[in-house]
């Protein structure tokens, strides 16, 4: 059985287990909680009323952090010609088409986002097995899949984080440091509880946000009243 330490313990005792918080006050409650010696990183995590085995009930997405995630986002951008420049020019940690296509069916996955060209595509796809497992492969639905690669890279590198179902219609994402002022966090929540809700499939019935919950690495879990978001 997992034990925990005195600082997570005396967090539980703040966090009334029961009651669904407004955002803003789980914010201030987050920030409340004592500290541990590191920047947390803040995430929210969602149960999501969908059928999982479905292919048309996935759920997955981008949503632009109006204060970015605090993480140094590492890029590299499948592409060649004026795309290839375009998104070097645009802060690309690694920029390359055939080289970079070898060194990742070697192994090399050092980087957090990919992008490609439509035409770079041809070869990326042959990465399937070695980016796929990873999160890591360009995808047209979360935007990057383009020829507009500085446009992706600047998006990327300013706070655009995707996120993505997982076979348990769980849904994880990290959106920003417990340095964050207040009101950060609380804006960066409110966007992504936004992203999700929107991001609701079609075919989906019923409540489909069942539970919102805030936490930070180290710190208990506190529920969100996500109502205000959506009336399903």
């Amino acid at each position: 059985m997992a034990t925990h330490g005195k600082r997570y313990n005396e967090s539980v005792k703040q966090v009334d287990a029961k009651r669904q918080y407004k955002i803003g006050d789980a914010v201030d409650l987050l920030k409340k909680l004592p500290k541990t010696k590191f920047d947390e990183t803040v995430e929210l995590a969602f149960k999501l009323g969908v059928d999982p085995k479905q292919s048309d009930q996935m759920v997955r997405g981008t949503v632009a952090l109006p204060h970015g995630s605090g993480k140094k986002v590492r890029v590299v951008v499948f592409a060649k010609g004026g795309a290839a420049q375009a998104a070097k020019d645009a802060g690309a940690d690694f920029v390359g088409f055939e080289d970079l296509v070898k060194k990742c069916q070697e192994g090399w996955t050092d980087f957090d986002v990919a992008v490609a060209t439509p035409e770079a595509m041809q070869e990326v796809r042959k990465l399937g097995k070695v980016l796929g497992p990873r999160g890591l492969m360009p995808n047209p639905k979360t935007g990057t899949v383009t020829d507009d690669t500085a446009k992706a890279v600047k998006e990327v590198k300013a706070g655009r984080v995707e996120f993505k179902m997982d076979k348990a219609a769980n849904l994880h994402v990290s959106f920003g440091k417990l340095s964050f002022e207040g009101k950060a966090i609380e804006e960066n929540a409110r966007a992504v509880i936004t992203a999700v809700t929107h991001a609701k499939p079609a075919t989906a019935k019923g409540h489909f946000i069942e539970s919102c919950t805030l936490s930070s690495t180290m710190s208990p879990g506190i529920k969100i009243d996500h109502h205000e978001f959506s009336a399903s």
